[in-house]
């Protein structure tokens, strides 16, 4: 089930992932993380941010270990959606549950506020990234760049 999932995000088919998610679910098979990561990245590439969100509080209500590939796959759904405040929510869940957040983690937080028109929060977030330690690229200084033009 899981390859077939996972090739379903390769081909953008997150309704078909999501089918046989549905259906592993309902057999007897054991969903595990690698599997709901890859259902949350499929609907992540279908702009399916909701359905994302959904998978990932089933993931959690199944007493599932989350990794930075699951936050990471849903913060950048909702970067996606232009869910900002989910998005940094999400980041701050991320943090505090000792998973490692990093430049992908913030770069898709600070394009979800900067795609919200929130450049003061994607500013915000850079900062936190920076006193972090986490270490910035040529994505992040451009959005922090684009951020300050927009302010």
């Amino acid at each position: 089930f899981t390859a077939a999932i996972s090739a379903c995000k390769k081909g953008s088919s997150w309704e078909n992932a999501l089918r046989l998610f549905i259906v592993m679910a309902q057999s007897a098979v054991e969903v595990d993380r690698i599997t709901y990561n890859a259902v949350i990245s499929a609907c992540e590439k279908g702009g399916e941010w909701e359905k994302a969100l959904r998978v990932f509080s089933a993931m959690i209500q199944s007493s599932i270990v989350l990794d930075a590939i699951t936050y990471n796959a849903v913060i950048s759904s909702c970067e996606k959606g232009k869910a900002w405040e989910k998005a940094s929510k999400l980041l701050g869940e991320m943090r505090c549950s000792m998973v490692e957040a990093g430049t992908i983690s913030f770069a898709a937080v600070i394009s979800a506020c900067l795609k919200s028109g929130e450049w003061e929060k994607s500013l915000h977030i850079f900062n936190v990234m920076t006193q972090s330690k986490v270490t910035s690229t040529a994505i992040t200084f451009s959005a922090a760049i684009s951020a300050c033009e927009k302010g």
